[in-house]
């Protein structure tokens, strides 16, 4: 199954992830010491970052190291910049509608 992407970064766990690889590629065991959970549950964790193809993983015999797909990261940071522009655009328009208040009381 393919999940979106802010299915991945949806909760805190995997937000805190993803902060982690992106300084650097890491296994598991390394990320799990970083959690106050079990190995399983952050591994729960790195499938779903897999799934939505925010994580890439490579086998170095016999541990599996992950690492971060910074260009999934520019797909959200690119629907963000929309939805700041339609925000800003509602703030202009409402910015106007508090001038044209103010004018009529005087």
């Amino acid at each position: 199954m393919r999940r979106d992407i802010f299915q991945a970064i949806a909760d805190p766990t995997r937000r805190a992830i993803v902060m982690l690889l992106a300084v650097q590629a890491m296994t598991p065991n390394a990320m799990a010491e970083h959690f106050e959970t079990s190995r399983q549950a952050v591994s729960k964790h790195i499938r779903i970052l897999v799934e939505c193809e925010l994580v890439d993983q490579e086998q170095l015999g016999r541990e599996i190291q992950y690492s971060l797909r910074a260009g999934k990261m520019r797909e959200m940071e690119k629907w963000l910049e929309q939805f700041k522009a339609v925000m800003a655009k509602r703030f202009s328009q409402l910015d106007d509608v508090l001038t044209q208040l103010k004018a009529r009381k005087k």
